[in-house]
Parts: C-alpha cells; sequence; structure tokens
C-alpha cells in the first residue's frame, strides 16, 4: 500500500490528467459566476469545484487546476467573480484563493490515503479544507485591509462578514462534495487506470 502511495504521488501527468486538470480548471471558473441568491451574503459554487478538483484527481492534481486558475486570472483572463489581472493581489478576498489551492491539496491527499471511501472520512477531509480557505480568506483579509489597503477592519467584523455569514452555504457544498466523491472517484479512479 506505502509503495502503491509513493509510486502515485512519482508518476508522470497524462494527457487525460492534463485534460481533467482543465475540466476542473474550467468548473471552477464557471463556479465562480455561479451564484446562489441566499439571504445576506451569496454565495458561489467556486469552493464546491476547487474541492472535487483535490478529493477526486488528488492533491497534486487538484492543486494544479486551481492553480491554474489563478494564475489565469493573475494574468488579466475576467475569471474570478470580480474580473482579473495582478491587481487582484491586493483585493482583501485573495486569500480564499490561495485558500482553495492549498485546500485541493490537503483534501486531496488526506481522501488518497484512505484505505477505503467512507462519506464521514470525506466530509471531514472537506471541513478541513473548508478551515484552511476560510484561515487563509480571513488572514489575509486583515492584512490587506490594515495594512495595504489602509481600510481597517476589526476582529469581530471580520470573523462576521467573512466567516459567520458566509461559511453556512460552504458547510452544504462539504456535504454535497463528500456524496458526489463517495459516488464518481471509484468510476474515475477505474477510468484513470485503464
Amino acid at each position: 500500500m506505502q509503495q502503491n502511495m509513493i509510486s502515485e504521488s512519482r508518476r508522470r501527468i497524462t494527457i487525460r490528467d492534463m485534460v481533467m486538470c482543465a475540466l476542473f480548471t474550467a468548473l471552477i471558473t464557471a463556479g465562480a459566476f455561479i451564484k446562489i441568491p441566499v439571504p445576506v451574503v451569496p454565495f458561489t459554487l467556486q469552493f464546491l469545484f476547487t474541492m472535487l478538483a483535490g478529493l477526486l484527481m488528488g492533491g497534486k492534481l487538484g492543486a494544479i487546476s486551481t492553480g491554474v486558475y489563478t494564475v489565469l486570472g493573475l494574468v488579466g483572463l475576467p475569471i474570478f467573480a470580480e474580473g482579473g489581472g495582478i491587481w487582484y493581489i491586493f483585493k482583501p478576498s485573495f486569500g480564499y484563493i490561495i485558500g482553495f489551492i492549498i485546500a485541493a491539496y490537503v483534501t486531496g491527499n488526506l481522501v488518497e490515503k484512505m484505505p477505503e471511501l467512507k462519506f464521514g472520512r470525506i466530509l471531514i477531509a472537506n471541513f478541513i479544507g473548508l478551515l484552511i480557505v476560510y484561515a487563509m480568506g480571513m488572514a489575509y483579509y486583515y492584512i490587506i485591509c490594515n495594512y495595504v489597503i489602509n481600510t481597517p477592519i476589526g476582529f469581530w467584523p471580520l470573523f462576521l462578514y467573512c466567516f459567520l455569514m458566509a461559511v453556512p452555504g460552504d458547510i452544504l457544498l462539504c456535504f454535497l462534495a463528500a456524496f458526489l466523491t463517495k459516488r464518481v472517484k471509484p468510476v474515475y479512479d477505474r477510468m484513470r487506470s485503464n
């Protein structure tokens, strides 16, 4: 089992892997624009697709897919929720995008190491990814607002607007991602091994 994981992490990226990474980059892009209106803070499906990229393809390919999305947005393609361009690194919300890359990697690696796909374990991996995204997002938001663009925000308003009001939708997406992973990953793995 351990030897299999080592060889899996060292294997070359195939054309099929590149196509799947491109597909997930496109899904993440589309997810940024699919807004689900809920009271107070509407949320997008971007988080769902970044998590699925890692959960289904593995940590390495999930991070590559999410990283490609980020690079495309930073070079100027208007694929982020509010546009694109290098200036986007000065937007307080850019930390969430950084968190997406790390979370896709971590959740993907957690699921790859599972001896058996169980809904509860996948859900725990998703919640770990959710914590990573929000920790990165909130820390970056605080630093950019208070030290870069000079629009100070305190800890309570940051916690209220950037976590409490935003996280309920993403918690639901964690359950949806776990359900989809439990169903789709065995099929994806069989396809990948052929």
